[in-house]
């Protein structure tokens, strides 16, 4: 069976005085590109069956503009975790969700990305290296259950930056 993993970064950030990195909400640059990201998602990809967000005030609010309507479990585990976290956090996800969006932070995201792959001559690949920029979206094709997700055994099929 083939799954499909979306990968969104939060919207850009805004940096007011006296809030804790955590808690910085979007700017609406980010409000409304993440509404793009939303809308892309919904009109390109089959349709999300779960979500796992980070527990920071940007992905929390990037998920809520692009108005992606799933079941959503949002994880401390995501705030700051490195790839390897990040993949043990997928692999939790039932084998009944074929389609998971995953809203997290850089560098997390392009690494996990880079990690899963198998082919990184593709132009989405490199588009990947170069940048991961705010409110992209990276859609990886997954052969077998999410418990078996490992380096190597994914395909990146689109990578979309919503401007």
């Amino acid at each position: 069976m083939t799954r499909t993993l979306i990968l969104l970064r939060h919207g850009k950030s805004a940096y007011p005085d006296d809030v804790d990195d955590h808690e910085r909400p979007l700017s609406p640059r980010g409000r409304r590109e993440a509404g793009l990201a939303g809308r892309w998602i919904r009109a390109n990809l089959p349709e999300v069956d779960a979500v796992l967000c980070s527990t920071a005030t940007r992905t929390r609010k990037t998920l809520t503009e692009a108005a992606v309507e799933a079941p959503v479990e949002f994880r401390d585990s995501l705030y700051h975790a490195d790839p390897k976290t990040l993949v043990t956090e997928i692999r939790r996800t039932a084998d009944d969700v074929h389609t998971l969006l995953v809203v997290g932070h850089e560098p997390t995201l392009s690494a996990t990305v880079l990690g899963l792959i198998t082919d990184h001559g593709t132009d989405a690949a490199h588009q990947v290296t170069e940048k991961f920029p705010t409110s992209a979206i990276a859609v990886l094709t997954v052969s077998g259950s999410w418990a078996e997700l490992s380096r190597g055994t994914a395909e990146l099929v689109d990578f979309h930056i919503p401007r």
